[in-house]
């Protein structure tokens, strides 16, 4: 800014170091854009003149927040780095999560420079605290170091969960396998990037040219900021062109000549009139439609699966109809939080019962109907049980002072009908078939 008199900046990369520059960007009065920098605390300090084409990290929240509800999960721990990108989300979660009735026990922040011992240190208290339900919000170096050490204390295992915010599932692609085979089963929340003949043609482009001008290094596949980073070049070289700047200075400050370089440092000529062309700018990037919204990107989300060497999309969810196994379904259903919503997932352990979920085995009985009555959904074949003994037992699961995620399994065969008698089903508990037994009364 004060030597080559910029008129434009793209970055920085980091959180952390946005806020210095932001601030220079608003005395210069020149756009400070970046593509990466995604803490929810940046817009509470930044000028005018910060544009952010990359997504704030507080709208995954609602997302996250849809996914715990749909699976019934009360209580959730998450993990996260202390840094000013980790600390951001974390008051955005703690809102989310209350306003869904999920507690937070527990917090774990995780400083960048732990040891590989300290962090397994960390690990190994969640265990004793048994924790199972897990997020995770970490930039790739440390993200990646923790789900190593997750998979040695045995907690990528049968009965965890974990999700994983943006800041990991957006660069799943280019990981190595070992990262990959410690995530197995990690459900993941990013930016949809529609999938369009401009982006397929550009990603050929760019494996052809890597590969010719470096035929000894494994390429990488272009990852959700590097798309980004691309779309934000071409934008501020439209907008550029369409303010008609061909080259102008700054106006320097009425002072006398200052030791201190940001007193010194001027206004830019062209800044307010690039700034106003770059939000204005439209246009169809690599990543979709470029369209900035009160200085920053919106899009939808899509909810992943990490699944042998990839990641598998099971559902959507935008901000009109939440939860949906089809990004372009219409209209907002009576449930838009139903697991029903997503493509049935694989949990760590290479299962597909969900974590911590205790199997309650119903007995089909005909009358006494008040005590208990099974019923089935037309638009499937999920039962919905009422009467007064899961009417109490639901009471019971709401008191306890910890989460108790369960599930009603009606004992029938595959036409619905009765499988057997009371004494049958009760010998599905000796078989250590997984079930507790839903009393009834009178037996």
């Amino acid at each position: 800014m004060k030597n080559e008199q910029v008129h434009a900046i793209i970055g920085p990369q980091t959180s952390s170091q946005a806020k210095f520059v932001i601030e220079l960007g608003g005395k210069a009065e020149v756009p400070i854009v970046s593509f990466s920098a995604t803490s929810p605390t940046l817009p509470a300090t930044r000028s005018n003149y910060f544009v952010r084409t990359a997504k704030d990290d507080s709208s995954q929240v609602k997302a996250i927040a849809s996914i715990v509800q749909a699976y019934g999960w009360r209580e959730i721990v998450p993990i996260y780095e202390d840094t000013e990108y980790g600390n951001g989300l974390v008051p955005f979660l703690l809102d989310a999560f209350q306003e869904i009735d999920t507690r937070v026990p527990y917090g774990s922040r995780i400083p960048l420079d732990f040891n590989k011992s300290q962090i397994m240190r960390e690990l190994n208290k969640l265990k004793a605290m048994q924790k199972s339900i897990f997020l995770v919000h970490m930039s790739a170096p440390l993200g990646s170091r923790l789900f190593l050490l997750a998979k040695d204390a045995g907690m990528m295992s049968e009965g965890y969960a974990w999700i994983v915010t943006d800041g990991l599932s957006a660069i799943l692609d280019p990981v190595g396998y070992e990262l990959m085979d410690s995530m197995q089963g990690v459900l993941g929340v990013r930016p949809h990037i529609p999938a369009s003949k401009k982006l397929e043609s550009f990603k050929s482009r760019w494996r052809k040219n890597f590969t010719t001008s470096n035929p000894q290094i494994k390429m990488n596949e272009l990852n959700l900021f590097g798309l980004w980073a691309y779309d934000t070049v071409w934008a501020i070289a439209m907008a550029v062109e369409k303010a008609g700047i061909v080259h102008s200075g700054y106006v320097k400050p009425n002072t006398s000549e200052s030791t201190v370089d940001i007193a010194g440092l001027g206004k830019s000529e062209m800044g307010p009139r690039l700034l106003r062309s770059i939000l204005s700018t439209r246009f169809q990037g690599l990543s979709g439609d470029f369209h900035l919204a009160g200085g920053e990107m919106v899009s939808a989300f899509e909810i992943i699966n990490v699944i042998g060497k990839a990641e598998r999309v099971i559902g959507y969810w935008t901000q009109e109809i939440g939860l949906s196994r089809n990004l372009y379904s219409k209209g907002r259903t009576a449930d838009s939080t139903s697991k029903k919503k997503l493509k049935e997932p694989i949990w760590p352990g290479d299962t597909t019962h969900q974590p911590k979920r205790l199997r309650i085995g119903v007995p089909l009985k005909t009358g006494f109907n008040e005590f208990i009555k099974v019923e089935w959904d037309p638009e499937g074949d999920t039962p919905n049980v009422s009467g007064f003994t899961p009417d109490v037992f639901r009471s019971v699961v709401q008191a306890l002072p910890f989460p108790l995620p369960y599930e009603f399994i009606p004992f029938v065969n595959e036409t619905k009908q009765s499988n057997g008698t009371y004494d049958q089903l009760l010998e599905q508990i000796e078989l250590k078939v997984g079930f507790m037994l839903l009393q009834v009364f009178p037996a």
